[in-house]
């Protein structure tokens, strides 16, 4: 990968300025409204079938779910997700009830969808996201006891970013997108 400074024009200011923050001010709370107008993205995220199979647990600073999940993330999560103004634990649902049989094969990515919608509507509001995995997965689904079928995945910090974007952030080019999939190298 290289530095690529600047993207490519024409593509959305909101794309474009998307980064995922390492430090969240902590004195800047996710109100109600937000709350909801980031979960109404998530809503009308397309999924195949339109099945939907995605669901959230949220926890802001102060509420019982918030402390749920704090004892569950990884020290290098904790130093930086602990001041995000909402925490949200994203769910796929994979399986039919407590069988084997698949309720989607693309239940993972359709929760991606999902996020991806929720990401953009907080870049929109002002909000950042940091989309991350470094959490005791076993501990957590321990802890919140989701229905048979659903299966934790992620987590995302939201709120106001503490530092600003950085500059030459490293993508890959177009080019390697297209390529990748077809080299040997990686």
């Amino acid at each position: 990968m290289r530095p690529d400074p600047e993207p490519a024009d024409g593509i959305h200011p909101l794309l474009a300025g998307r980064f995922s923050p390492y430090r969240f001010d902590p004195s800047a709370a996710v109100d109600d409204r937000s709350l909801r107008l980031l979960l109404e993205a998530a809503r009308w995220a397309p999924s195949a079938g339109n099945s939907q199979p995605w669901g959230f647990f949220t926890g802001r600073p102060g509420e019982p779910e918030h402390e749920r999940v704090l004892p569950h993330l990884a020290p290098s999560s904790a130093r930086w997700a602990t001041d995000a103004g909402l925490l949200v634990v994203t769910l796929a649902r994979r399986h039919v009830g407590d069988t084997e049989l698949l309720y989607s094969e693309f239940a993972d990515y359709d929760l991606g969808q999902a996020i991806a919608h929720m990401t953009v509507q907080a870049q929109a509001m002002g909000l950042a996201a940091h989309q991350f995995r470094a959490f005791d997965l076993e501990g957590l689904t321990k802890e919140l006891g989701p229905a048979p079928g659903w299966a934790i995945v992620s987590m995302i910090a939201l709120g106001r970013a503490a530092e600003q974007r950085p500059e030459g952030r490293d993508r890959r080019s177009v080019a390697e997108l297209l390529a990748a999939p077809w080299s040997l190298s990686e």
